[in-house]
């Protein structure tokens, strides 16, 4: 959610306070701010400039010549832009301005004539091109005639505004509205809340002479409401909406789109607006769609529907993927007079199939798979109302046409003061957890220490006691939270385990021999599962495990060795001309003894290594080493004699292992691991050159370091 400040402040007074400092405390009373940046770079001495006159420049055939008034004074500018003309009123960088990058502007001559300044387009006042209206995309900005001349554009076009990036859990549907942004600004700082007013004005003629609504899917779609606005006159939203979208991250369209997203930035309600001559009906039907029921949406693509995605349709035909997407043939265009605009909640499962399933992901629909707030649907739409009479001309049909089933109930929680702070560990009193339901807007009763609240509809989470726990926690202020130890004189001081003590000196032994530690992904692929398996594990598997749902196929499966994966890292170091690699890690294998899996799989922990390239290289000694099967075995010899272990080298074959370097590892006759070098084929696979690897079950290996308390010694058998 990007949070414009200047939009914000209309709603609360954050005048005394930093953009950063909002942001801290935003962020420590539980929503995360991910970014706080300017919506544009600082520009100085650019004002509203009158265009008096604009003629073809005499040496140049794409350059116009204009004389253009700031109001005390009038400059002749040279300007490029194909959409220039006499009696505009446009942005001019006078001579000494500074434009975003550090772009000064001089007088200066081009093609013999004199330039005293520039007219600026809205990328050259630091506007991203993707939020500039299409109309000025290629061109300067022009001004509606109302503004005055020679006032700072700055204030105007909303360079001054600073975004905030919120990082919202889903939980938090609330915040992904201005309106929610500001009853939790208002609670963080404790200031009034200024709401919107939905007043507007409507003709003796009624919604319901025109349109009927009929819900038959009443469970997906249990509140629909439509309202019918005519003599609507198509034209550019006013300047302050379309600064507010861009800040927010929406292109401007046209004044009916632009209300219908500034509405939905507001109240957090989407809405959308039919062409009623083009809905070629006066009954809207709401049902869930047909198999092979095909609909072709705003961005021209034909949708093929299922039984499963809920529908908007004229009783014939759908109109619109519910909460997602409206149709093509029933979209607002330049020529629109009258519109149908919906204000409906849809059920949020619904809604993510279509849009999981046709892959249109959009704000819409991220709102209703969240949750919207019950009583705002009406009222977004009233809002909406409002806004098309004020910037559209338009006359608004008397009452709306509705089908509502929607349960506006207020969910009621109980909660305890005494019950508070033993969770807390805080000595909060009654009146403090009175002024923190106050300062968040919620409506409640209070006999004594014992609160029952009751959570407004904007906020669908609040369900249980835990959920106004972290209420009271937030707003009173996790840095105002005790931070003591436990008493008690039983309180010893913490340490490792023995299994701890073990995996730590193992590591920083390897790290000590020159190998470095990867941690790799848990979960490989079916083709790479079944390779460089220990013989111990391949005796005692039964079969993989696989996720139902993996993220790729690249992640399907649970490893049953560490190696694979490892192999791949190497590769791709390599690739990369990182060719002296040593790696090591240390993790967990995962081995179902069942065909078909319907328990927790068995956790082994190994350890495994990857060595390849050059193991030292001493020029001054003339001397250079490779990695070869000795270099594995001296590695490992040193680290078994100093966790004082007896192992036992046998040769081996090990599928996936060259057979005449490979050697089997026992620990009391019992098989730990394997060791030795890849066969040559794998290492093709894998693009790798010699590599050696070493695997080892690090569970029993503790279990013998840490029975056996004699010292055992330590032997090598090599046939």
């Amino acid at each position: 959610m990007f949070v414009s400040l200047n939009w914000l402040k209309n709603y609360v007074d954050i005048d005394g306070l930093s953009a950063e400092d909002l942001a801290e405390r935003i962020t420590k009373s539980g929503i995360e701010v991910e970014g706080l940046e300017r919506f544009a770079s600082v520009s100085t001495n650019v004002v509203v400039g009158y265009v008096e006159s604009c003629e073809k420049h005499p040496n140049a055939d794409k350059l116009s010549l204009c004389q253009v008034s700031i109001g005390e004074e009038t400059y002749q500018i040279i300007c490029g832009a194909p959409n220039i003309a006499q009696g505009q009123k446009v942005a001019v960088a006078k001579p000494g301005a500074v434009l975003p990058g550090n772009f000064k502007i001089k007088k200066t001559k081009l093609r013999g004539s004199e330039s005293n300044g520039m007219i600026c387009s809205l990328q050259e006042l630091g506007v991203e091109e993707k939020f500039v209206p299409k109309e000025f995309a290629s061109g300067i900005f022009v001004f509606p005639e109302d503004t005055e001349v020679g006032a700072d554009v700055t204030e105007l076009l909303n360079l001054d505004d600073i975004i905030i990036e919120l990082g919202l859990t889903p939980n938090r549907s609330d915040a992904l509205s201005m309106l929610g942004v500001a009853y939790e600004v208002a609670a963080i700082l404790d200031v009034p809340i200024r709401l919107p007013h939905t007043n507007y004005h409507s003709s003796e003629e009624t919604a319901a002479q025109h349109i009927g609504v009929k819900v038959e899917a009443t469970e997906q779609n249990p509140y629909y409401g439509a309202f019918i606005i005519k003599d609507i006159k198509i034209a550019p939203s006013p300047l302050w909406m379309r600064n507010y979208l861009m800040a927010a991250g929406i292109r401007p369209i046209n004044n009916v789109v632009d209300i219908t997203n500034y509405v939905l930035l507001e109240y957090g309600q989407p809405l959308h607006a039919f062409d009623y001559d083009k809905f070629d009906s006066q009954e809207v039907v709401v049902r869930m769609a047909n198999d092979g029921e095909k609909i072709v949406t705003l961005d021209d693509q034909e949708r093929t529907l299922s039984s499963e995605h809920l529908v908007i349709t004229n009783g014939k035909k759908p109109v619109a993927l519910a909460g997602v997407m409206g149709g093509a043939d029933t979209e607002v265009s330049d020529q629109t007079t009258t519109i149908l605009l919906e204000a409906a909640y849809f059920d949020g499962q619904t809604v993510r199939k279509a849009a999981k399933a046709f892959d249109l992901r959009s704000e819409a629909s991220n709102r209703f798979e969240k949750g919207v707030d019950p009583n705002r649907v009406r009222k977004a739409g009233e809002k909406a109302c409002q806004l098309l009479e004020k910037y559209a001309d338009a006359t608004v049909l008397d009452g709306i046409v509705e089908f509502d089933q929607l349960d506006y109930s207020e969910k009621m929680v109980t909660i305890w003061t005494s019950k508070i702070n033993d969770r807390l560990g805080t000595a909060i009193s009654n009146d403090v957890v009175a002024d923190i339901l106050r300062k968040l807007h919620f409506n409640y009763e209070q006999d004594d220490e014992t609160f029952t609240v009751y959570a407004p509809t904007r906020r669908q989470d609040i369900v249980i006691f835990e959920d106004m726990l972290e209420e009271v926690a937030r707003i009173y202020g996790y840095d105002n939270l005790p931070f003591t130890l436990p008493g008690g004189g039983g309180a010893q001081v913490g340490g490792l385990t023995k299994q701890q003590q073990l995996k730590r000196h193992v590591k920083r032994f390897l790290e000590g021999a020159g190998l470095s530690e990867t941690v790799t992904y848990s979960l490989t692929n079916k083709e790479r599962v079944t390779q460089l398996v220990s013989p111990e594990v391949a005796e005692a598997l039964v079969s993989a495990v696989s996720l139902s749902m993996p993220m790729s196929e690249e992640h399907s499966t649970l490893r049953l060795s560490i190696l694979p994966e490892m192999l791949s890292s190497v590769a791709y170091n390599l690739a990369r001309k990182q060719t002296n690699l040593a790696y090591y890690e240390l993790g967990s294998i995962f081995i179902s003894k069942e065909q078909e899996v319907t328990k927790q799989p068995e956790e082994k922990l190994r350890l495994a290594g990857v060595l390849t390239g050059e193991w030292n290289h001493h020029p001054w000694q003339q001397e250079k080493k490779t990695v070869d099967f000795f270099v594995v075995k001296g590695v490992l010899e040193a680290l078994f004699a100093s966790l004082n272990v007896q192992v036992i080298f046998t040769q081996a074959k090990v599928e996936g292992m060259h057979p005449g370097r490979t050697a089997q590892l026992f620990l009391n006759n019992h098989a730990i691991g394997f060791a030795g070098q890849l066969h040559p084929q794998l290492q093709k696979s894998y693009d790798l050159k010699d590599t050696f690897v070493f695997d080892i079950d690090f569970d029993i290996f503790f279990h013998f370091t840490k029975m056996n308390q004699v010292l055992l010694q330590f032997h090598v058998i090599l046939v």
